[in-house]
């Protein structure tokens, strides 16, 4: 269930308005009923201003009318009609300057040892783009001279939890092969 805006101050508030039960607070507040209580004695939450639920419009007067008449009923959180901007999608990752480096070898060797994976799944496991993924594969890379196949999860370039999941979401095996002797 969706919590009000600051559950404290509006406990606060629904203990000095209303007649409501400390268990039909806590329920709504996601408190647990002691907490409540200790709220209404006075040993917790001294210095927090009460938040007028219904003004903020998360309830409304005949819900907490409705309540207060059966206290077995619990208080339901109106929905909200203002529109939530979306999520922002997340952009490209941060890699400090000196794994930049490093990234071409994750790729090769991602690109080895788990040719399944898409170039868009290898992107975003590393943080590079399709365009460096396939100049890789192409050894038209501008250093691909120097390129050495090593694991991206040593190089700090992701976790190994990632690389799992990326993966088993293939439809990989989960079996990473031993090292060879180039790649140390």
């Amino acid at each position: 269930m969706p919590q009000p805006l600051m559950p404290k101050a509006t406990a606060v508030w629904l203990i000095d308005k209303t007649s409501l039960s400390f268990e039909q607070i806590a329920d709504f507040v996601g408190m647990h009923p002691l907490e409540i209580q200790a709220i209404a004695d006075g040993e917790v939450a001294q210095g927090i201003v009460g938040f007028d639920p219904v003004a903020s419009g998360q309830l409304t007067r005949q819900e907490i009318a409705r309540c207060e008449a059966d206290s077995g009923a619990r208080l339901v959180l109106q929905e909200s009609s203002i529109v939530l901007p979306k999520a922002r999608a997340k952009g490209g990752r941060y890699t400090p300057v000196s794994k930049r480096n490093d990234r071409p070898d994750g790729i090769a060797w991602l690109l080895r040892n788990y040719p399944m994976l898409s170039d868009a799944t290898v992107a975003k496991l590393l943080g590079t783009t399709k365009d460096t993924i396939a100049k890789v594969r192409d050894k038209t890379h501008w250093n691909s001279a120097n390129i050495k196949p090593r694991d991206p999860v040593i190089l700090g370039l992701c976790t190994q939890s990632d690389l799992n999941a990326a993966v088993s979401a293939a439809g990989g095996s989960m079996a990473v092969p031993p090292p060879s002797e180039d790649a140390a």
